[in-house]
């Protein structure tokens, strides 16, 4: 079962079951390039976004959902294929070259291409540096970067959960476009390449509520295995050793900004849930791990 043939098929019941709500729609293209520059809360963000939008959009993803074993593996790969995941080896080097072409080239062919800066899923709700893959994609097509924040998907399903909750709707804020093209050219200046990626990261920070922590989230994980601790200890601890290196204090937005004054958007009011207090937002302390 293809894209279409997915959606066609389980688009209605899931949007009857979970009542995802989207906003701001509007600033993506009917036709042409673009890329979906997304927050990454939870394995749905990959379906729910392609799901509530027109066009169709394909998404990098880790290569393990394409590697797994028994009838759990098999119904993820086949998933993730049918709404068209580009795998990425996340190790770096050839494999993860290899799957920013295949963005490049989906955009050269004017379609929707979709990638999360953070590289992988935050470990507790806040957002993480942004990795400069994005710039690189949009200096090397001259494709507009859309930012489009993710709401409450890691509530509704959470680290370690396959099924996620219908208690908790998952929303959708989609901004306007940005454009770099004043940047062409500079493909190969890193300073360019982290302004770049710290703009779009900033955006998703206004649009999506998130507090940002100014490290990357893979490193979060890692130590978080490693040594079996919180995310926030984790970050604690690695904003403790790159200290020396910046200015006093955590950086409060991207590019050592302020925060920008936001708040986690709301579902419309005429669709909002009842209210129950299970549902409220979780603390970063309740949500490690």
């Amino acid at each position: 079962m293809g894209y279409r043939g997915m959606k066609a098929a389980a688009g209605p019941a899931l949007e009857m079951l979970y009542q995802p709500w989207i906003r701001g729609e509007e600033h993506i293209p009917a036709e042409g390039a673009a890329i979906l520059a997304s927050n990454h809360l939870a394995v749905i963000d990959s379906f729910f976004l392609p799901l509530l939008i027109d066009r169709e959009v394909a998404f990098i993803g880790k290569s393990d959902y394409f590697t797994g074993k028994g009838v759990k593996g098999w119904a993820v790969k086949r998933f993730m294929t049918a709404v068209g995941t580009i795998p990425v080896d996340r190790s770096g080097g050839k494999p993860s070259q290899a799957a920013l072409q295949a963005g490049i080239d989906r955009l050269r062919a004017g379609e929707l291409f979709g990638i999360y800066p953070e590289g992988t899923r935050s470990p507790d709700g806040r957002m993480y540096r942004g990795k400069t893959g994005v710039a690189r994609i949009a200096l090397a097509t001259g494709a507009p970067i859309i930012p489009v924040a993710m709401i409450g998907s890691n509530i509704a399903q959470p680290i370690g959960q396959v099924i996620p909750s219908t208690r908790h709707r998952v929303g959708i804020v989609v901004g306007e476009p940005l454009d770099f093209s004043r940047y062409r050219g500079l493909e190969n200046d890193r300073f360019v390449l982290r302004s770049i990626t710290d703009e779009v990261m900033y955006a998703l920070m206004s649009l999506s509520g998130q507090e940002y922590v100014d490290v990357y989230a893979a490193d979060v994980k890692k130590l978080m295995d490693a040594e079996k601790i919180t995310a926030l200890e984790a970050t604690d601890r690695l904003l403790t050793q790159q200290a020396g290196s910046r200015p006093a204090g955590p950086v409060a937005a991207p590019g050592g900004r302020p925060a920008p004054e936001v708040s986690v958007p709301e579902p419309p009011a005429d669709e909002a849930d009842d209210g129950d207090e299970s549902d409220e937002e979780p603390t970063p302390e309740s949500r490690d791990r």
